[in-house]
């Protein structure tokens, strides 16, 4: 079973250098010693995707995302570099979405012009919140001032689209604060917001002082999330997906991609790749993915986790990816994917959600309601049964 098959491609570039990292933060990145493993690195990434060249000749690169860590960190020469490797060995669209992660401290409408000369469309910036007092608390380095400079450069460098990522469930904040949050955001009138909730993750440096963080309990987590949707979507910023929300004919299309088990390729350490019906990661070590790199005839050094996916694993990727779309699973997609009635193997267990509010009927099939997207993952792990639970790899939390 072939979850995809458009001929498309996505790419995505990880970048996992950052000036400080947050405190929040479990995404593969570090604060590097000095500059000189910049350019080792950008080497390394522009090599690992001329040995796909030949692999992707079939495709067409729609979607790219570079993503971090920061990625304007790197220099922007640099950077430049990795977009026109891009472009040298994959066939990108004319029409693609090229979208670049920014933090507010590390971008300038120099900066921006420059990139949306190599084709750069559409930058994502962390904001995560517009309260000083919270900003301290996450550890992040930027002002809400500093931020308001990066997103009127990126509009100045004539960047068609914008996104902006907001936090919930944060040390300190309240219903009202996330509120006041989303209200600055909303009137600066980006394109997208993703608003993700805060989730104390091992190995971080919030894990170590967990007890110690003024944090809102589930009830209060759960009306932050509850008022954010509904005043988000009043500004006009539909929900499309648990976490995002976007402007009509806005919402990213390269997200959409993971969410509609559709190939992209990932480069760099820890990135992850869907292709030819194999899902695989990098090793989460810059040394060891540059010495891989360097030594590509043995892949095998730096690839983790490789699984194809197929039988109960891709029903259960497809289950656990789709549910997450405000649009849910269509059943007639489903059979034509896997060949069998969705509401067969799991209608039991979708009438109790159905009926307490925790799903709708779409009129094609079923979709989680926003108090069911709240606690998405127990609803889909308790609709999965322990062996789909143990085919599919693992998918992004809430």
């Amino acid at each position: 079973m072939l979850l995809t098959g458009n001929g498309k491609l996505g790419i995505y570039v990880h970048i996992p250098f950052c000036q400080s990292k947050c405190a929040y933060c479990d995404f593969y990145s570090f604060v590097p010693g000095g500059e000189e493993i910049f350019e080792r690195y950008t080497a390394a990434l522009c090599s690992h995707m001329a040995y796909y060249k030949d692999a992707a000749k079939d495709r067409t690169v729609d979607t790219v995302y570079i993503g971090g860590g920061t990625p304007t960190v790197l220099p922007v020469k640099l950077l430049c570099k990795i977009l026109d490797s891009i472009k040298k060995n994959f066939r990108v669209s004319k029409t693609a979405e090229i979208t670049i992660e920014a933090n507010p401290a590390t971008a300038d409408k120099k900066i921006f012009s420059r990139l949306r000369r190599h084709g750069v469309n559409r930058v994502s910036i962390g904001l995560q919140s517009a309260d000083r007092g919270e900003l301290k608390a996450l550890s992040r380095i930027h002002s809400r001032e500093e931020f308001e400079e990066c997103f009127k450069a990126a509009r100045q460098a004539k960047i068609q689209s914008i996104s902006v990522d907001l936090m919930f469930g944060i040390p300190l904040q309240t219903v009202e604060s996330l509120l006041r949050s989303i209200d600055y955001v909303t009137r600066l009138r980006p394109e997208h917001i993703s608003l993700y909730n805060l989730k104390i993750e091992q190995g971080t440096r919030f894990a170590k002082i967990r007890d110690t963080l003024s944090l809102p309990d589930e009830d209060t987590e759960y009306a932050m999330y509850e008022k954010a949707v509904s005043m988000l979507e009043r500004r006009g910023y539909m929900q499309y997906e648990i976490s995002n929300f976007a402007k009509e004919g806005k919402a990213s299309r390269h997200n959409l991609r993971y969410w509609n088990c559709e190939e992209y390729l990932g480069f760099g350490p820890a990135a992850h790749s869907f292709f030819n019906n194999s899902r695989y990661s990098f090793v989460r070590n810059i040394e060891r993915y540059i010495k891989g790199v360097e030594n590509i005839s043995d892949a095998a050094g730096i690839t983790e986790n490789l699984e194809e996916i197929s039988g109960r694993a891709g029903m259960g990727e497809y289950l656990m990816l789709g549910m997450r779309l405000k649009k849910g699973i269509s059943f007639r997609e489903f059979y034509m994917k896997f060949g069998c009635d969705f509401r067969e193997m799991y209608g039991q267990k979708l009438s109790f959600y159905i009926k307490h509010g925790y799903m709708r009927e779409t009129g094609e099939g079923v979709a989680l309601t926003p108090a069911g997207m709240f606690v998405s993952n127990y609803i889909l792990s308790d609709i999965l049964s322990f062996e789909d639970l143990n085919a599919v790899s693992p998918v992004s939390k809430f």
